[in-house]
């Protein structure tokens, strides 16, 4: 019989444990399939931060290590220098990554480290019970914005992507959506293309991936992964924000 689909070898054989409709199950499996076409499993190290991302452990079979809340950029830098031949990656979610992680995210991206970044943004802080993030849209209800986010007091949201595109050292910038199978498969080849501007190229990759959250959205499965379409893309908009090599 020809096998049509079957689980990434660099994926542990486990069942996942996310919330139904989570966006991490897909990333997961499109950074695992990037990793197996690469043939990198055996040098490949993840960093992952505190959050709902920190449980890529349990499900990667490549070497994973955690870092401090914000400092995956820190501890993936050093980690690039001092193993160079690793294929190095940071998986971090919004909360971390564009909250206490900011400072550390763009001075990463400042220096050009040639490292990979999966960036995954659901407008909110998963594990923690859904307080309001740097991405939380305006008027959003969360746990700590009841009433709505209001930009006046709480500021408006930050588009990580535009945001990195303006200082000189990432090579490739690309946000992509996990809402529909076009939009997967474009992720996927965005993930494998950032993986591979590491290799060849020695190059600071960022790919941001849009992603639902039902639970803490308090909506259905399908109607969280629709608001990624209606909602989420309008206000960040798909796209690629820099490419240096063409490719």
């Amino acid at each position: 019989m020809k096998t049509i689909c079957k689980k990434p070898d660099s994926i542990i054989d486990v069942s996942f444990h996310y919330c139904p409709g989570c966006g991490h199950g897909i990333a997961h499996r499109i950074i695992g399939e990037a990793i197996d076409e690469l043939g990198i499993l055996d040098k490949t190290v993840m960093v992952v931060p505190v959050g709902c991302a920190v449980e890529a452990y349990d499900y990667f079979e490549c070497d994973v290590m955690e870092a401090a809340h914000g400092r995956a950029p820190s501890v993936a830098t050093g980690l690039k220098r001092c193993m160079p031949d690793r294929v190095v990656m940071s998986y971090q979610g919004d909360g971390d990554l564009a909250a206490i992680g900011t400072a550390e995210t763009i001075h990463m991206a400042a220096r050009g480290e040639a490292v990979t970044v999966v960036f995954i943004n659901n407008t909110i802080y998963g594990m923690t019970g859904g307080q309001m993030a740097p991405t939380t849209l305006p008027g959003q209800v969360t746990q700590t914005t009841p009433y709505g986010r209001d930009p006046f007091t709480q500021g408006y949201p930050l588009k990580m992507c535009e945001i990195l595109s303006q200082v000189t050292g990432p090579s490739y910038i690309e946000r992509c959506a996990l809402d529909t199978v076009p939009h997967i498969h474009a992720a996927k080849r965005a993930v494998k293309k950032a993986i591979e501007y590491q290799i060849k190229h020695k190059a600071y990759s960022f790919v941001e991936l849009l992603s639902a959250c039902p639970t803490n959205w308090k909506m259905s499965t399908l109607d969280a992964v629709k608001r990624i379409g209606t909602e989420m893309a309008e206000y960040f908009p798909l796209g690629v924000f820099c490419d240096k090599f063409g490719e």
